[in-house]
């Protein structure tokens, strides 16, 4: 199984447009997304992820087909909150496989090729509290690849509710 994980082109966006909607789609069950009036997801950030310097998606293909998608946030700028102390921390802001491709192993895959790629760097991974799916793959992936060197906090305020992982690469 060949896995990459390259850089979405702006040419590309709206293949990114089209997986948000599938992801959106699949996790309104945790976090009470809901369609416009035309039936879509809004992403308020898809244009920036071109745009702002801090932002880069990636698309991940298995065997060349279309597998899913990351959106990072590198250098994580002032005006978000972050727990990390480093200078540089990147926050996986969005993670999607689709189903055909869940568990598998490709997800793991895709995570340690980011951590590798972006090798000591401080990273910072959130679930909203209900994604009780999404928080025991992180916790399993993350545990498994720092030795369980990480730490867990769950922030419950106005910015943020649910649990974050905070670790280095």
């Amino acid at each position: 199984m060949d896995i990459t994980v390259t850089t979405i082109p702006y040419e590309d966006r709206s293949i990114l447009s089209n997986l948000i909607q599938l992801y959106r789609y699949d996790s309104s069950e945790f976090d009470d997304h809901v369609v416009n009036r035309h039936g879509l997801y809004p992403y308020k950030y898809l244009d920036h992820q071109w745009t702002d310097d801090y932002r880069r998606p990636f698309i991940v293909k298995v065997d060349g087909e279309i597998a899913g998608f990351v959106l990072l946030i590198l250098d994580v700028p002032n005006e978000f909150t972050k727990l990390s102390s480093a200078e540089k921390t990147i926050v996986i802001s969005d993670f999607f496989m689709m189903r055909k491709y869940r568990r598998k192993g490709i997800g793991k895959q895709v995570a340690f090729l980011l951590f590798q790629q972006f090798a000591g760097s401080f990273w910072e991974v959130k679930q909203t509290i209900s994604n009780k799916p999404a928080y025991e793959f992180w916790n399993r992936i993350i545990r498994e690849y720092t030795g369980s060197n990480y730490t867990e906090v769950v922030i419950q305020n106005e910015s943020w509710n649910g649990p974050i992982f905070v670790f280095q690469s």
